[in-house]
Order: structure tokens, then C-alpha cells, then sequence
């Protein structure tokens, strides 16, 4: 079955989630266009739609069509030789408005499982629970009509599990989108001890025709980027907790936020990434991840205490980011969680004294927003982190101990055989988390 054939009938599980609903789109778009090609005309296509909540498929659909109107205004160059043939189409806005109704066509939005069963390929995006995975996936096998293949947007729980488990003998992958996937551009490609090779040559050519950059991790519980990510958190909570001893809980909070982000050059401070996360995820990633860990313990009794005060960060349904470690306001942080009263205390009632206790920012600083387009931007970057060495400030410190940390973090992906080296772990951090620069690197020697 080639690769127009493989897309012609295709489900995605939880397609009105989050990851899921961002899945459906890039399928949908890439469905429609092969259906539009002149070799395909009267091929049919499906794509289900299938997520339990039946109010939220109509919300997808309305998802899909905004963001199908976008995609043809921006390629309408491409999509007018595509209808070429159509002598009734000749404004612009006629051809976009053809090409929105040809992609919603293809969806049908259900919210039976049983609309999987004929289908050639089934991404599963649904929540991080490997028994749920287990039991969708498995029920889809076991009443297939076709020869269907897999693919898994897990981002944590080992592809050979979930393969053996289900009993797929070798029909899954791993195809970890990073969110939002109409946006992000990296897939971490995870095969299981059985993948088949045709699955990942397929795999490899729709990422290709989405445009993603792809790195492909071993098959170790996490993988590369939360591999990462989970362990950095870890480091962050850990650094809260002993200045603790020397400051409030808030201001120490504050201070390590900064420092990941102002020091370190990153989009966002950890513990607003954590936020936007979700808690909840985190804590759950890393008790996946934990038993597969000899030597380490991947837990956070902080994040336990946040779930039990029913603190879980993620984003409302517009997409506006929740109250978790921290407080939002108009999409700005205004204040900090304390567990023990169980309020925020305002960022303007701490920011002044713990700024002076940070002490001043160095003078070569550069925000992370300007190394976007910078050109020069490993030569501004040594020049900052050099001065970092240098000073013996509080931020400096905590910001020279944070990134050591995170290049050591980086390298043990690559010795544990989860990355396969470091060029993988940085694409990953650079790509997937949009830092300015790879973990492991020569900044600080």
C-alpha cells in the first residue's frame, strides 16, 4: 500500500485535544491536497474525527475551518494549479473558499471508536494513560479490516510497551508531535523493538511532506526532549527548596524563574513552562518515566502538594494560560503560589528585594526574543555566558550551577543511548522548547 493509498481512510483518537486537534489539521490539509492532485480525482478520502466529547467536535470543526482558511490564503499560488480545471473558480477568494470546503469534507467528526475500524492508519492522541493507549489501540487491531498502522503521540511511555501490550506485532511508532503541532516544527520519531521498516519509511515521508524536523530517539521512557525537560524541572524544584533555607518560598521561586529565563536565555522561565505543561503532566511524566531509572529518582514531593491543593497549570479552552506555580494575568505573570497559605503573593511585593539579592544582570545581557533573527548569535551568546563566569553575583551562580546542570542532563540522554548524540539533544531543546542554544555546548568551561 503506497503512500496515497495509506491516507486515503485514517482516525485520530482525541482529536479534539489539545496535541490531537493540531494532528487533524495537518492531516486534514495533507489529505485534501492529495485529493485536489490530477492523478487522485475520484479517489475517496475519510479522516475520523473520534473524541468522546461530542460538544468539543463541533468546536474542531470550526478549528479546522479558520485554520484551513488561513492555509489557503497563504498558498492560494500552489492551491489555483490545483484547480486549474475548475473554469468556475476564478477569483481568489472563490479558490479558497473551494479549498476550505475540500479539506472540511474530509473530516467526519465521531465520537464511536468503531469509525476506526476501516482505516489504513490511526494516530492516537489521547491522554498519557498506558492503559488506555492499550485498550483503544488493541480493540482497533482486533477489529480492523485492513492492515492498520499505528502512530503514537505519547511523549513519555516506551513505544515496545505499548506495541507488545496491545498485541500491534510491530504496526506502531512513535510520532511525538511537539505543541502545538500546526506550529512546532520537531517530531521525535521513536521506533519499538518491532517497528516495521515500511511504517517508519512512511513515517518519515509525511513528516517530510508536513515539513517537520525529525529526530529520532531511542526507545527509553520519555525520550529526549522530556528526558530533558523532566529532569531540568527536578533541578529547578530542588534549587527552590534549599534557598528556601535563605529566603520565602515565593521569592525563591521568583528568583529561579528568572535566572532560567533571563540568565539562560529562554522563552519562558521553568516553572511557567511547567505551568503551561500542565503540573499534572509533569507529575505524571515523571512517575512514567521513574521505574526505568536505577540511579535516579524522578519525583517532586512540591508537585504533589500543588495536585493535592488542586493546583494543575494548563490552559483554559480559549488557550489562555491557568494559575499553577504562578499567577496570569492578560497572559503576564502577576503573582506566585504559596503552598502554605494557599494564595498568590503579588510579583510587585518581592521582585525589587529579590532582584537585589540576584544582584545586577550582566552587562552583555541579551533577551532570548532578539536571538530569533540574530545572525551573529553564538558570538553575543559566548560573550554573555563568558561574563556570567566571571561575576560572583547570586544570580550568576545559580545560573552558572543551572546551566552545568542542564549540560549534564543533556550529555547523560546520550550516554543512557536515548539520544544518539548531542546534536539530537540540542536540535530537540532548540527545536522543540525553542531555546537559543543547544545544552551542550562550550559557553561555560
Amino acid at each position: 500500500m503506497e503512500y496515497t493509498e495509506r491516507l486515503q481512510n485514517v482516525s485520530v483518537l482525541g482529536a479534539a485535544g489539545k496535541m490531537g486537534s493540531g494532528i487533524l489539521l495537518l492531516t486534514a490539509l495533507e489529505m485534501a491536497d492529495l485529493s485536489l492532485q490530477p492523478e487522485n480525482k475520484g479517489k475517496h478520502f475519510v479522516l475520523n474525527a473520534i473524541d468522546v466529547c461530542s460538544e468539543c467536535l463541533n468546536g474542531l470543526i470550526e478549528y479546522v475551518k479558520t485554520q484551513a482558511l488561513k492555509n489557503g490564503e497563504k498558498k492560494i499560488v500552489y492551491i489555483r494549479k490545483l484547480y486549474a480545471d475548475r473554469k468556475d473558480l476564478i477569483e481568489n477568494q472563490e479558490i479558497i473558499d473551494q479549498y476550505v470546503w475540500d479539506v472540511l469534507k474530509i473530516i467526519r467528526p465521531s465520537t464511536r471508536l468503531e469509525s476506526a475500524y476501516d482505516s489504513n492508519i490511526v494516530f492516537e492522541a489521547v491522554i498519557e494513560n498506558p492503559d488506555l493507549k492499550n485498550k483503544l489501540l488493541s480493540q482497533i487491531k482486533q477489529n480492523a479490516s485492513k492492515d492498520v498502522w499505528f502512530f503514537s503521540n505519547t511523549s513519555s511511555i516506551p513505544i515496545t510497551e505499548l506495541d507488545e501490550a496491545a498485541g500491534l506485532d510491530g504496526r506502531l511508532i512513535g510520532f511525538h508531535f511537539y505543541n502545538p503541532p500546526a506550529i512546532q516544527k520537531l517530531v521525535e520519531l521513536i521506533q519499538g523493538k518491532k517497528t516495521l521498516e515500511d511504517l517508519k519509511t512512511f513515517a518519515l515521508q509525511y513528516a517530510k511532506k508536513l515539513r517537520k524536523v525529525v529526530v529520532e530517539s531511542n526507545d527509553f521512557a520519555g525520550f529526549i526532549g522530556n528526558g530533558h525537560f523532566m529532569r531540568d524541572a527536578l533541578h529547578a524544584i530542588k534549587e527552590v527548596e534549599r534557598l528556601s533555607n535563605e529566603m520565602s518560598f515565593v521569592e525563591a521561586l521568583y528568583a529561579i524563574n528568572k535566572v532560567s529565563q533571563e540568565y539562560l536565555v529562554r522563552p519562558m522561565g521553568i516553572f511557567q513552562l511547567i505551568d503551561y505543561v500542565g503540573v499534572d503532566v509533569c507529575q505524571y511524566i515523571m512517575s512514567v518515566m521513574n521505574p526505568y531509572l536505577e540511579n535516579e529518582d524522578l519525583h517532586s514531593s512540591l508537585l504533589d502538594k500543588m495536585m493535592e491543593m488542586g493546583v494543575k497549570g494548563g490552559q483554559n479552552s480559549d488557550g489562555s494560560q491557568k494559575n499553577g506555580f504562578l499567577k496570569y494575568e492578560k497572559g503576564k505573570i502577576a503573582g506566585i503560589f504559596n503552598p502554605e497559605t494557599k494564595e498568590y503573593v503579588a510579583i510587585d511585593k518581592i521582585a525589587a528585594t529579590v532582584d537585589s539579592k540576584l544582584g545586577a544582570m550582566p552587562t552583555n545581557t541579551v533577551a532570548w526574543k532578539s536571538t530569533l533573527r540574530m545572525k551573529n548569535k553564538d558570538e553575543v551568546l559566548a560573550k554573555m555566558f563568558e561574563e556570567i563566569a566571571g561575576m560572583n553575583t547570586m544570580g550568576a551562580e545559580l545560573a552558572k550551577t543551572y546551566m552545568q546542570e542542564s549540560r549534564r542532563i543533556g550529555q547523560l540522554l546520550v550516554d543512557m543511548n536515548v539520544a544518539k548524540n548531542a546534536d539530537d539533544v540540542n536540535t530537540v531543546m532548540m527545536t522543540g522548547f525553542y531555546h537559543a542554544y543547544g545544552p551542550i555546548n562550550d559557553y561555560l568551561k
